[in-house]
Parts: C-alpha cells; sequence; structure tokens
C-alpha cells in the first residue's frame, strides 16, 4: 500500500478510473467486475501493473469491511460550524436582497434627471410666453381713497342719547 504513494503518472489516473468506477459498480464483488467500465488498454495495464491491481483490490476490501456502516452523509449533524455557517449564508442572502432592490435606482435616475429637466423647461416656457393681466387700476385707485376716509371698523358704534328740550323756542 505504501508504494503507492509513489506511483506513476498513468497508475494515479487508473486509481483514479478505479474509485469512479467504484462509486458506479457498488455492488462489484472482484477485480474483474469492477474494471468492466474501464476501457482494454486500461484493463490490460491493471492486470499486468501490481501496484495497480493490489489498490484495486484494496478497494474492494475497504468497501467490504466497510458494507454495515451506514453513511453519514444523509444525517445532517448540528455542529457549531455549520451553524455558523448556515447563520452567515442566510445573513448574506439578506443583505443581497436588500441591496439588489436599491440596484434597480441607479438605472431609473438618468431617465428621471432627463424628464424633471424636459419638465422644467417646458413649464418655464409656458410661463414666460403667457400674458400678464394688468389689475384694474380704476378699482384698486378707489378702494384706496375710500379707505382712507372710512372709519375703521374696529370702533365701537354704541348709541348715544342726547336729551331733548321740551320747550324749543
Amino acid at each position: 500500500m505504501w508504494n503507492l504513494l509513489k506511483k506513476s503518472d498513468e497508475c494515479g489516473k487508473l486509481l483514479d478510473l478505479l474509485d469512479e468506477a467504484a462509486g458506479a459498480r457498488p455492488k462489484a464483488k472482484s477485480v474483474v467486475e469492477l474494471t468492466e467500465t474501464l476501457s482494454p488498454a486500461e484493463r490490460t495495464h491493471i492486470a499486468s501493473c501490481k501496484s495497480c491491481l493490489e489498490a484495486a483490490q484494496d478497494l474492494l476490501d475497504a468497501r467490504e469491511i466497510f458494507k454495515g456502516v451506514a453513511s453519514n452523509r444523509e444525517t445532517a449533524r448540528p455542529w457549531f460550524a455549520t451553524g455558523v455557517m448556515a447563520a452567515i449564508a442566510a445573513r448574506e442572502k439578506e443583505l443581497s436582497e436588500a441591496a439588489s432592490a436599491w440596484l434597480v435606482v441607479p438605472k431609473f435616475a438618468l431617465r428621471l434627471a432627463l424628464a424633471s429637466g424636459a419638465l422644467l423647461i417646458a413649464a418655464s416656457t409656458w410661463l414666460y410666453q403667457r400674458p400678464l393681466r394688468a389689475p384694474s387700476q380704476q378699482g384698486s385707485a378707489l378702494a384706496s381713497q375710500e379707505l382712507l376716509f372710512e372709519a375703521p371698523s374696529s370702533v365701537n358704534q354704541d348709541d348715544v342719547f342726547v336729551p331733548v328740550q321740551e320747550n324749543n323756542p
């Protein structure tokens, strides 16, 4: 097994292919059944190379040893790191949703500026071209003259009784 660490490039590629073949054929009991998915050249190399053949046999033996052990992939464990990473992912999703709502504003900023500028120009030309009505000077002059001679309305207008003399000469 230790000489597998000193494997050649071809043997390294074949060991990766053996791992993939083991995943594809979980019911394989022998090296021949395990290597059925490989090409004929790869099968002949595994049959002739002692280290590759030992690696394939070790893979089958390890599978046989761990046959009764249940896989831990299906069960989610409440470890601290997974909880923290889930919280970080939720927070990032929340922040990205909030930021994506504001990404629309710069897209319409130019259109809004152009529309408001056009509206401002149209309104100013309309106001400039609109004829001014001269206030009637006659009515305002009379109103100001009358106000000069009228008594202020805030004075108390009480009735005044004057005694009348009975003997009138």
